[in-house]
């Protein structure tokens, strides 16, 4: 399969700092009820593998009920400030003007934005009227390599245009103090806010420190229960299996082998998305990857948490300033469910 150079990656994450340790306090007050049930529920702050992570909005906000609209309408706000963040950024080291993107692929799954981000941050940045819109939604935690993948290929078909990938997600949007599930007080002991965006252009000549080559998606059937959102009149509600960690390694090994047999790698590096100590210590048994393989991953983790589908592109980003060479295989997991696949060829850091 043809490649497609990528021109750079940036990442961004908003003002708001949370410790881990104060976050825990607050989950303390406001999930009393499950802390009182299931007194082991602190374990999973402490052995969660994240000393901080970033959101849109200060900690106290969360101690007030908040309903779709004000949640939704923290999204709007939050998810488009990152996204004029993380695209200019990018587009400044690329060396492109805004008004040259001719494709803007926008990923995101944590809030609902119609008309779509892109189209309402679209004259700040200065996009042309004549760009091609692609918002993708529902992808979750896969929608980093998948939005990646999507961006590369649109790429591909139309050599020589330039194609900007963003990806913004505010997970902390969903922290709910209405809502006393195990999967609740996980989640906001887990899920931070962040955004990436890369710069895409498929040029015959071109010699870049990264190209995308293959890609490949594999959904599990009979899995919808395992991730996704579900939706009330406050909001989203986190849908996380406590199986999850279990299935990737009886599951995930058989399609990572056919895809890298596929793609005709020989020996990969394999960049993952961090979406817990326990899911990256499952993804290292099904992988037979030595424990503490996946080292950028969990950097990613202790510093930004899990911020859904822009994080394996935090950790791609780490890679490459730490010199990544040779073949790679960035992967994230997803509703659906779903393993997402995407091979690249790193030539110099």
């Amino acid at each position: 399969m043809a490649s497609t150079p990528v021109t750079l990656l940036a990442t961004a994450v908003p003002p708001h700092r949370l410790e881990q340790p104060a976050v825990m306090e607050l989950a303390r007050q406001i999930y009393a009820k499950s802390f009182a049930r299931y007194p082991k529920l602190a374990d999973v702050f402490v052995n969660a593998g994240i000393e901080r992570r970033y959101s849109v909005r200060p900690l106290r906000w969360f101690e007030d009920p908040h309903d779709w609209s004000e949640r939704n309408d923290a999204y709007l706000e939050g998810a488009g400030a990152l996204f004029v963040q993380a695209a200019q950024s990018a587009l400044d080291r690329a060396g492109v003007a805004a008004r040259d993107v001719d494709v803007i692929v926008t990923v995101s799954s944590t809030g609902i934005a119609t008309p779509s981000l892109e189209a309402r941050v679209g004259a700040q940045l200065g996009f042309k009227p004549s760009a091609t819109r692609v918002p993708v939604f529902g992808l979750g935690c896969a929608g980093g390599v998948s939005g990646l993948s999507i961006g590369a290929r649109l790429a591909r078909a139309e050599p020589g245009e330039i194609v900007l990938v963003v990806v913004v997600e505010l997970c902390t949007l969903a922290f709910r103090a209405d809502r006393e599930a195990k999967a609740d007080v996980i989640s906001s002991a887990l899920f931070g806010d962040g955004a990436a965006a890369i710069v895409l252009r498929a040029e015959r000549n071109d010699q870049p420190a990264l190209r995308v080559g293959a890609t490949a998606e594999h959904t599990w059937p009979g899995t919808l229960d395992i991730m996704g959102w579900s939706i009330d009149p406050a909001g989203f509600g986190v849908v996380l299996s406590r199986s999850l960690p279990r299935f990737l390694e009886q599951r995930l090994a058989a399609p990572a082998r056919r895809f890298v047999k596929a793609a005709r790698l020989e020996a990969p590096q394999f960049i993952c998305h961090p979406g817990g100590a326990k899911v990256l210590d499952a993804v290292e048994t099904a992988l037979d990857l030595q424990k503490g393989t996946l080292r950028d991953e969990r950097e990613v983790l202790r510093g930004h948490g899990n911020m859904s589908a822009p994080s394996v592109l935090f950790v791609l980003d780490r890679a490459l300033k730490r010199g990544l060479r040779g073949q790679v295989v960035l992967s994230a997991l997803g509703p659906g469910f779903t393993a997402s696949f995407l091979a690249l060829e790193a030539t110099h850091g």
